[in-house]
């Protein structure tokens, strides 16, 4: 309890120097949260556990401002650490999942590190770490039991996938290292491919290296930078990264926040490493926070042409503070602006609906700015890119094939049959082979259900309620019966789809996390729109592009349609 107070304490003591004005009104509530607090605890009829009481009153409290201001006791700092800071930790370098039916299970297994090397293989079911049973227990709990310190030893039972008898393994704990750059390679024509999954420190060197590393297989004739899925990191990096492509004195991006010591202007510092050669970004919805700025900055700047999805729109920019008692708050301080002067924040938090939701900024509101070279970019929404690729949704019988575990399931039991496959990027599944996995999906308890079969349930439950004539209902089973025809048709009208999915998670078994990379590599409408546009043929479409050249010129107004469609 002391603690929570304390945490409590230094927040206030913090607004009393940022804000004097309201001292009394701040004052005033305080002391009313502090003899509530009392009262509760001293005379509620239950026993009540001080800390969590406090934890949930300081959690409902920051929720009121936005998602990204949290609180982070001492108990939660490591990993908070992994998350936003720092890319290494002790551990045995395996993720695993949980099963309906409580087994928890290797999931992914990664290539040179402790699991690896000790013989843990995905599908492995863990029974027990360190003496204490694991089954019923959630994915972050049994990760928090494998990591440790370097150099320690995690005792493991496990049910071996293969040949499903227990096995005792006492494993020596690494120091794993998640890498920024999660895979990089030289694709046809000299172009360069990096993968760049967050922005923790040391990104902008991984990143420096991994250019350097292709330049030396040959020269290049132009580079990808693969931002999709990448949430974002530390803005000091992002920063860093562009500096790679843009010489120095360049305004890369601005934040700006109630306090003066939090606006403040990033430029560029040094010689850029590779200033002229071609660049394309790929970016997708859940491209955030640090990637924006990257993409923001080199669209504004005309060095880079983004191709993809609209931006997920984080445009805010947060600082840790330390409190009492080895706690922290993480606090969104400022906005942040690209270097034409946009704000690409999507939500607006200062203003909420009736249920308590930000209001998504109206298109009526976004502001245009200019490109060094005139392109028109708009504010509020995101960035979004020169040229957009259409949205390839996994169809929902892939969705539910890999939510109930059944494609990683089948692509064990496949690994645990075939010894060797052929390299990652030529691997595919025969038509025989795939009716093995149709005769599998025969002998499993498949939960799929459509979309128009959960609307057909409700519509009858409705039905049955008021009463309506056996004619109606008699009607609604003949369609009830059509629907599940359909949906047994699903797994041959997308079987090229599911027959991806099921060679992407085979592959992994054999070459880990690179092979899949080389696997999608070809397979990747991004990837292969961005070659064309990199091919030294198209280097004229290139330079169009970023010079605005017709239907370049206007880049994601509200209300049509973007710069140009890959379809």
């Amino acid at each position: 309890m002391k603690v929570i107070l304390g945490a409590l304490l230094a927040l206030v003591l913090t607004a009393f120097t940022i804000a004097k004005g309201d001292l009394f009104e701040i004052g005033k509530n305080i002391e009313i949260f502090s003899a509530l607090y009392k009262q509760v605890n001293l005379h509620y009829v239950e026993k009540v556990d001080a800390d969590i009481l406090m934890k949930k009153g300081i959690d409902a409290m920051l929720e009121e401002l936005d998602p990204y201001t949290e609180f982070i006791p001492e108990s939660a700092l490591e990993d908070f650490r992994l998350k936003y800071v720092n890319t290494q930790y002790g551990g045995l370098g395996a993720e695993v999942w949980a099963t309906k039916a409580g087994q928890v299970i290797v999931a992914e297994i990664f290539e040179g590190y402790a699991a690896h090397r000790f013989g843990l293989h995905v599908g492995d079911e863990i029974l027990a770490v360190d003496g204490i049973p694991v089954y019923g227990k959630e994915p972050e709990d049994i990760s928090h039991l494998l990591k440790g310190s370097e150099g320690s030893i995690v005792r493991l039972k496990i049910r071996d996938s293969k040949s499903a008898t227990i096995k005792e393994l006492a494993i020596t704990r690494d120091r794993i290292v998640q890498p920024n750059v999660s895979y990089s390679s030289l694709l046809a024509g000299n172009i360069g491919y990096i993968k760049l999954d967050k922005f923790l420190s040391g990104a902008a060197e991984e990143m420096h290296e991994a250019i350097i590393d292709l330049h030396r297989q040959s020269r290049l004739n132009g580079l990808i930078l693969d931002l999709r899925d990448n949430g974002g990191g530390i803005l000091q990096e992002s920063v860093k990264i562009v500096n790679l492509f843009v010489n120095q004195g360049e305004k890369v991006v601005t934040q700006k926040g109630k306090d003066p010591d939090n606006i403040f202007t990033y430029i560029t510092s040094t010689q850029a490493l590779v200033p002229h050669l071609p660049l394309v970004v790929l970016i997708n919805e859940n491209s955030a926070s640090a990637s924006e700025i990257v993409a923001g900055a080199l669209q504004d700047m005309d060095r880079a042409v983004i191709i993809g999805e609209r931006s997920f729109g984080k445009g805010l920019v947060q600082q840790t503070y330390r409190l009492p008692f080895n706690n922290m708050v993480k606090v969104t301080v400022a906005k942040y602006y690209t270097p034409s002067g946009r704000c690409i924040q999507a939500l607006d938090y200062a203003h909420k609906d009736k249920k308590g939701q930000a209001i998504k900024v109206e298109d009526s509101l976004a502001a245009e700015f200019t490109t060094k070279m005139g392109r028109k970019v708009y504010d509020g929404n995101g960035i979004y890119p020169d040229i957009e690729i259409s949205k390839d949704r996994s169809a929902a019988i892939v969705r539910t094939l890999n939510k109930q575990l059944l494609i990683p399931t089948y692509a064990t039991n496949y690994y645990n049959r075939h010894i060797h496959i052929e390299d990652a990027a030529n691997f595919r599944l025969t038509d025989n082979e795939y009716q093995d996995f149709l005769n599998f999906l025969s002998t499993q308890d498949v939960a799929y259900s459509s979309r128009s079969a959960r609307v057909f349930s409700h519509l009858k439950k409705i039905i049955e309620a008021e009463e309506l004539s056996d004619d109606v209902v008699s009607e609604l089973e003949a369609v009830k019966l059509k629907i599940l025809a359909q949906e047994q048709r699903a797994l041959l009208l997308y079987k090229d789809e599911i027959k991806a999915a099921l060679e992407t998670e085979i592959v992994s078994r054999y070459y880990y996390q690179k092979g899949k990379y080389a696997y999608t590599l070809k397979r990747d409408d991004g990837i292969v729109k961005a070659q064309e546009v990199l091919q030294p043929k198209s280097k004229l479409v290139y330079q169009q592009i970023l010079s605005g050249k017709g239907q370049y010129g206007i880049i994601g107004k509200p209300g049509i349609h973007l710069a140009a469609v890959a379809k």
